[in-house]
């Protein structure tokens, strides 16, 4: 399922900063490519770096020290620089361990609420759950740090989502499952709507020639590529757990009980 506009995975971190402030190489290396907002920076081995929003400061070919070398300066109104580790050319999640430091998380994921949906993307209630459906989470993640200015506030995405379904009396009936996996490395956007379901936006978004200035963002995941075909598993009250995973293993969970109502008539415990 498609949409108009523009759809991707966010593929870096954001590190909040002024405008003008000056950006430095966080592994030392050679400038492969300038353009007029990004730089990078091979650092051998198939590893490189991008810094986004940047106006540069170096030219192609220069090679530049980690910490000590400036590499440009944040654009206006940008507010931060946008950091892309790759390792031969795909994107891979620089706060991951080993990565980016320091860098300390002891924030929890939120699990916000879970729905089911047919899908053509109507919503199904809770209570007459039945054929494919598509199992929905809205999840969000708070940054570690507090972020200044118009990004204060801003929700992200955490990195994992695992889901099962267990019976009222706590039997797991279909086993824990991932849902969403980020913490390495990110899709092709051409799966953009494989992991998220209609209703998602960005944090100030753009719809046509409106900006959504100090809006946040919402973060609806497919916890399934395909739909879920509830007959796989007896009519009856179950209960679907989520459980949303940030790159420090920090967690947070919900569950939502549905009843699964594929033949007619009355369905017991």
């Amino acid at each position: 399922m498609g949409g108009g506009g523009a759809f991707s995975f966010h593929f870096g971190v954001d590190i909040a900063a002024e405008d003008g402030t000056p950006v430095y190489p966080v592994v030392s290396g050679t400038v492969s490519k300038v353009t007029k907002d990004w730089v990078g920076v091979d650092t051998g081995g198939g590893r490189s770096f991008q810094y986004w929003h940047v106006k540069a400061a170096v030219k192609t070919g220069d090679r530049v020290t980690a910490r000590k070398t400036v590499v440009g300066t944040i654009l206006p109104p940008a507010g931060h620089v946008h950091l892309s580790e790759l390792r031969q050319g795909q994107a891979i999640n620089p706060l991951a361990s080993g990565h980016l430091t320091p860098y300390a998380d002891r924030t929890d994921p939120e699990v916000e609420a879970l729905t089911f949906r047919t899908p053509a993307g109507d919503d199904v209630l809770p209570n007459f759950v039945r054929g494919k459906v598509q199992l929905i989470a809205e999840a969000y993640d708070t940054p570690a740090l507090a972020v200044p200015g118009d990004w204060q506030g801003m929700p992200v995405a955490p990195t994992r989502l695992t889901w099962r379904i267990e019976n009222l009396g706590g039997k797991v009936i279909v086993k824990e499952q991932i849902g969403v996996d980020f913490r390495e490395t990110i899709p092709d956007n051409r799966l953009f709507w494989k992991y998220y379901a209609r209703g998602t936006y960005q944090n100030c978004c753009v719809f046509g020639p409106h900006y959504s200035f100090r809006q946040p963002g919402c973060f609806l995941f497919k916890l399934t590529r395909e739909p879920f075909d509830t007959k796989t598993i007896p009519d009856g009250v179950y209960e679907l757990i989520v459980t949303a995973t940030d790159i420090r293993g920090n967690a947070g969970s919900r569950r939502r009980r549905f009843t699964v109502h594929n033949r007619p008539g009355w369905i017991g415990s």
